[in-house]
């Protein structure tokens, strides 16, 4: 995930803003790590690169 998607990344649920705790870098790529959403205190995992932003309810 390129850093740059946070001014424009939202949570699905509630619109709020997302943090962004980094597990791995691959260079400026984020290659794993956390979105948290602090309103609604929901965590969307970053997995291979890849945010996975589904609400909590709709994950398998």
């Amino acid at each position: 995930m390129n850093p740059d998607l946070m001014e424009i990344l939202r949570c699905p649920v509630c619109r709020g803003e997302l943090r962004l705790t980094v597990g791995r870098r691959d260079g400026a790529e984020i290659v794993t790590g956390t979105l948290m959403c602090d309103r609604c205190r929901v965590d969307y995992p970053i997995a291979d690169g890849i945010p996975d932003l589904l609400p909590p309810d709709e994950r398998d």
